[in-house]
């Protein structure tokens, strides 16, 4: 299968600033690409790419004052199956976690583990440790959380999700990221696009996504406590502890954001360096 991806997004800089921008497919996901994800700005501007320190590639951005549309079109070759299933695996003994794992149980910034590990014990201690305590948090996030645009808020944590009972998918994804941390299941936020393949389109404009990914069996899975069903077409650009690590967008100085447009849509090969469609086409 080729997905076909993009961005435009446009801000207007009161001042000139640094702008980063986790936008580039991850590194995991480099060698599916077909066509380069390569980031164009207009007007042009100084651009370093990088590797963060949780992995993802950063880019960094000289941006002059007054607008400034940051922009990419790129193809991806995908497998065409639904996220895989596990429904054996194990949680590991926090003992016998990796290192690098041990920073994915710990309390972020979005992630309240102190706040929520009670109702986490009450909820899910005497559900089968690994998979199936997994899938019990993905469930009960899913019924919690009244998903809508409508809802969302850059600043509300997971403890204010499930006080709530609203939000976006980052909130899904942050409480339950949250509760698994508390069960002692390393877990990590990721960010990036997830089209409407293999299932019916929604009317909504598209936007990125988030999930999680739970370490079980000595392996990270893919979980998804917003849609709780298996997806086709995932590309990850960014992971991290929760959305504080992985913003797509950072400005270091007072920008207005003008203009947020994403594709993600299965193409054929006859197809795969066609431009954007006619809503992506002009700045």
């Amino acid at each position: 299968m080729l997905i076909r991806a993009g961005y435009r997004i446009g801000f207007d800089c009161l001042n000139p600033m640094p702008i980063h921008l986790l936008l580039s497919v991850h590194p995991d996901r480099r060698d599916d690409l077909v066509t380069e994800d390569k980031l164009h700005t207009n007007p042009q501007a100084e651009i370093t790419r990088e590797r963060d320190a949780l992995g993802n590639l950063s880019t960094r951005v000289q941006a002059p004052g007054g607008p400034i549309t940051f922009s990419a079109e790129f193809v991806v070759r995908d497998s065409g199956l639904p996220d895989r299933q596990a429904p054996g695996a194990c949680q590991l003994p926090v003992a016998a976690l990796p290192v690098d794992a041990l920073p994915y149980l710990l309390p972020s910034r979005y992630c309240e583990t102190d706040r929520l590990g009670d109702l986490a014990w009450r909820l899910f201690g005497g559900v089968t440790p690994g998979w199936s305590r997994v899938q019990a948090i993905c469930d009960y996030v899913h019924d919690r959380i009244t998903f809508g645009y409508h809802n969302a808020r850059p600043t509300r944590t997971a403890a204010e999700g499930h006080e709530e009972q609203v939000g976006v998918c980052r909130d899904f994804a942050h409480l339950a990221v949250t509760l698994c941390r508390a069960m002692n299941i390393p877990a990590r936020y990721c960010t990036g696009y997830l089209g409407d393949i293999g299932v019916p389109k929604v009317a909504a404009p598209m936007d990125f996504s988030a999930w999680f990914e739970a370490f079980l069996d000595g392996e990270w899975h893919t979980f998804d406590a917003r849609h709780n069903f298996p997806r086709i077409g995932r590309i990850v650009v960014a992971r991290g502890r929760d959305a504080a690590d992985v913003a797509i967008t950072h400005t270091f100085g007072q920008a207005i954001l003008t203009r947020f447009e994403v594709i993600t849509e299965e193409v054929q090969a006859a197809t795969e360096t066609s431009t954007l469609d006619a809503r992506m086409a002009t700045a």
